[in-house]
């Protein structure tokens, strides 16, 4: 017998779980640098693009539920290609995301052990990660849980301390440097944000999670209600952390090699700062690669059942734990592994990148999808707006990806991108012949 189905809240967390990483711990200083203190502007663009998106796929989803869900629907507006498509991209880039977490967790491991190989961690992660999706959808659902409660209390109580520190209820020690300061917005242009609206829409990935989750929902109805309380969440507690590290730091002292985090908190002489925040980032990027392997795994269930995957995964035990795609994606990602230990760092990291350009890419499809069928939806649709019009958000994306053409490590991530993009469509085109 199949468990119970899944709470609208428990949804939520599994979706916070799976999209806070080590990305947002640590990349948002990247961010930080390109763009300065308008990366805040950065983060309600892309807010509103996510929630644009979201609302898009729980329109369609309370409609018509499919456990496909975002590739189902692109299947039904715009064909099998469309459907294939959508899949393997979502795939491929969730298992180009798991790779990079597991990379992320050996190194961050390595600094209290640094005489153990990385690649015995990597396997013992990758084995616990296996582990709790084996366990079947409630258990994941709690661990994952269990994950988000930690990320959000950590962001929270950094929230509140920079709080106590702009109302002068905390002072930095004499004679280190001073607090940051928000102004100027834009200290290197407009081109600065642009270039780093990239990096910040990274920060959202993995919204997906919550639309290949849904099906798994006691009230197919609550998806809206799920995927709205997590966007604004995150949207909230993004903006006001980075807000307080900008008032903590000088957005110049930020160094890409350190999280933002650490770098604000510094000088308040925190004893075991680094350990604390490393063990922090170690959480967030388990639990996004546990997301990640949850939502790929049933993706190829999916394009199994529609004959663009081998039938063999179909198979579902008795606590409908996908075991045959699960274990399909094990070899695969062992593969994935061995060329990360193999290739140079440069060109891994320029493969991994890519990873998450195909899944913003990914998000125009599912506005293409909407718009396509939504005069399907008459019973259900809202009136959009213009700043909640998928149009709108199309607009977005499409800002924020022409943004990585103005630096060379983006464009070739980009280009790497498309380029494999062009192979699983083409792919897709053999498929539909047979």
């Amino acid at each position: 017998m199949r468990e119970k189905g899944l709470a609208w809240w428990q949804l939520s967390l599994i979706g916070v779980g799976s999209i806070i990483g080590a990305g947002f711990f640590l990349g948002t200083s990247l961010s930080i640098r390109t763009a300065g203190p308008s990366v805040l502007i950065g983060y309600i663009i892309a807010a509103l693009a996510t929630y644009i998106v979201f609302t898009s796929l729980a329109e369609m989803t309370i409609h018509d539920p499919r456990p496909g869900s975002f590739r189902a629907y692109a299947r039904m507006a715009f064909g099998h290609s469309a459907g294939f498509l959508s899949g393997w991209i979502y795939w491929l880039a969730g298992l180009l995301i798991m790779s990079s977490e597991i990379i992320a967790l050996s190194t961050f491991t390595a600094y209290w052990f640094p005489n153990v190989p990385h690649v015995w961690f990597s396997l013992a992660y990758a084995v616990l990660g296996f582990a709790i999706i084996f366990m079947g959808v409630r258990n994941f659902s709690q661990i994952e849980s269990g994950f988000a409660v930690v990320k959000i209390a950590i962001l929270v109580g950094f929230i509140l301390f920079g709080a106590l520190f702009v109302l002068n209820a905390i002072h930095l020690p004499s004679g280190i440097r001073p607090p940051g300061n928000i102004r100027p917005w834009f200290p290197n242009g407009a081109t600065g944000l642009w270039s780093a609206m990239i990096f910040v829409f990274f920060s959202f990935g993995g919204i997906e999670v919550v639309g290949v989750t849904s099906s798994e929902l006691r009230r197919k109805e609550d998806v809206a209600k799920a995927g709205v309380v997590l966007i604004i969440s995150l949207g909230f507690i993004y903006v006001l952390s980075l807000w307080m590290v900008l008032r903590m730091a000088n957005w110049t002292a930020i160094d890409e090699s350190a999280s933002p985090f650490v770098t604000a908190l510094s000088g308040f002489n925190i004893p075991y700062l680094d350990s604390i925040f490393n063990l922090v980032i170690i959480s967030a990027a388990f639990s996004t690669m546990v997301g990640s392997l949850f939502s790929i795994s049933r993706i190829m269930v999916s394009l199994a059942n529609d004959g663009d995957a081998p039938r063999v995964v179909q198979v579902l035990n008795r606590r409908g734990v996908p075991t045959r795609s699960l274990l399909m994606t094990a070899i695969a990602l062992a593969i994935c592994m061995g060329c990360a230990y193999v290739l140079p760092d440069t060109i891994y990291e320029y493969i991994t990148t890519s990873a998450g350009v195909m899944l913003i890419l990914n998000w125009i499809l599912i506005l293409a999808s909407y718009l396509k069928l939504r005069p399907r939806l008459t019973a259900l649709t809202v009136k959009r707006r213009l700043l909640t019009n998928p149009y709108t958000g199309i607009v977005l994306i499409l800002f924020a990806l022409s943004g990585a053409l103005l630096h060379q490590n983006e464009r070739i991530g980009l280009g790497i991108s498309l380029a494999l993009i062009v192979i699983v469509f083409v792919a897709s085109r053999f498929a539909s012949k047979r």
